[in-house]
């Protein structure tokens, strides 16, 4: 039997004990002496304990599970390894040195594990290199050293920003930035996604940095890590998805598929952490998402920071990306108030989502959110390259909303 060290702010909180599909974590004494019998700084899933229960063994196997990519870009990781795509223990072993949070995987029979992290420099022309065959080596894993996992089916690379310039992050540095190049398909989308970010920030929804920027000549939206702070020990802040923390799989983050991930339960979570501010945050965002046409606001783009020393919260807003315009089906990640269709939504829809999660608010701040937005899209104008209807797209949207008609009317 293998075993995978998983450790956490430092601190080897457990391990990993298997191999291919069939594995399970084991706590630590040394994670319990730091963080307490049933903390849930880990996730809210699995509260660490000496010993866990077996009911709850698929539960734990889908944490980790959900810390891999999907899609293509899982597949291409595991080809260049040499490992099969559903092999989830060998590609944590390979690539879990570099995760969502600040969970770090390695293998303990290694004689070379931990290796000391290190960067890489590169320069701009290696940058656009690695943007122009992000899908051949996805979140730029080009060396032995990429130790890299992020979740997502777009295409993007990974980079640490220094004060000399954009380096590989090898071995376990923690990358600091996010970097997406246009995709072949939907041109707009990352000049999109842009605006819906500064939009978001506008709200206070978000802190991070979200920028255009050219490398050689190659497009690229750039967005700070959220989980990344330089000024602590190790440069992580630990964060769960959603899909982690309701025990959802794969595409299970959207509502349609088996119906564990929805906006009530997501609140629910948070309600019972006693966090009223980041339940009126959720609610804020749900509004923004209908308001933009932000139609992938699914159970993995929304998720939980774990602080060393404090409780969850819900993270700042990422991946807001008007989608209105774009070929799709027209349907929402997760309903509004049973409603799937963006098109048809309503204010009364989204004051009913509100009046669901027990917010005595929620047609004030709605009202307000939208007021919010509409004032954001009066001042602030899209970047060249974004869809060119999209401010007016959007007013619309949250004028409809204002004067109680259907979002798409």
């Amino acid at each position: 039997m293998a075993e995978l060290a998983v450790e956490l702010y430092g601190t080897l909180i457990g391990t990993l004990i298997g191999s291919g599909r069939d594995f399970d974590f084991k706590g630590s004494a040394a994670g319990l002496s730091r963080f307490g019998l049933d903390s849930t700084v880990l996730s809210v899933a699995i509260p660490l304990a000496a010993i866990h229960p077996r009911s709850q063994k698929k539960r734990r196997q889908n944490f980790f599970r959900e810390l891999l990519p999907e899609g293509e870009a899982r597949v291409v990781l595991a080809r260049q390894a040499g490992l099969d795509p559903e092999d989830v223990f060998a590609l944590l072993r390979r690539y879990g040195r570099d995760l969502a949070g600040a969970l770090q995987i390695w293998d303990l029979m290694a004689p070379d594990e931990p290796r000391p992290p290190s960067i890489e420099p590169v320069s701009e022309a290696q940058v656009a290199n690695m943007l122009r065959t992000a899908a051949a080596h996805p979140l730029g894993n080009f060396t032995a050293g990429g130790k890299t996992s992020l979740a997502g089916v777009q295409e993007k690379i990974v980079l640490a920003r220094t004060d000399q310039g954009w380096a590989r992050a090898l071995d376990g540095w923690p990358s600091t930035h996010i970097l997406k190049p246009i995709p072949g398909s939907w041109p707009t989308m990352i000049f999109d996604e842009e605006y819906g970010a500064r939009i978001a920030k506008a709200l206070g929804l978000a802190r991070h940095e979200t920028w255009m920027d050219s490398f050689d000549g190659v497009p690229a939206l750039v967005i700070e890590r959220y989980d990344r702070d330089t000024k602590m020990p190790g440069g992580r802040l630990h964060q769960e998805d959603f899909n982690q923390a309701l025990g959802c799989s794969g595409n299970e983050k959207y509502q349609r598929y088996g119906g564990k991930a929805t906006l009530v339960r997501i609140a629910g979570i948070l309600s019972a952490l006693g966090d009223h501010d980041s339940v009126e945050r959720l609610y804020k965002l749900a509004v923004l998402s209908v308001a933009i046409g932000n139609l992938d606001l699914h159970a993995k783009n929304l998720a939980l920071l774990h602080p060393q020393d404090g409780e969850p919260v819900l993270s700042p807003a990422y991946d807001m990306v008007p989608q209105a315009h774009l070929p799709n089906d027209g349907e929402l990640a997760l309903a509004i108030s049973g409603e799937y269709r963006h098109a048809s939504v309503t204010l009364d829809h989204l004051v009913a989502e509100g009046t669901a999660w027990r917010l005595p608010n929620a047609a004030a701040l709605a009202h307000e959110t939208l007021h919010q937005i509409a004032g954001v899209v009066r001042a602030e104008i899209p970047r060249a390259g974004a869809y060119p209807a999209l401010t007016d797209d959007i007013a619309q949207f949250t004028s409809n909303l204002l004067d109680g008609r259907h979002v798409g009317a």
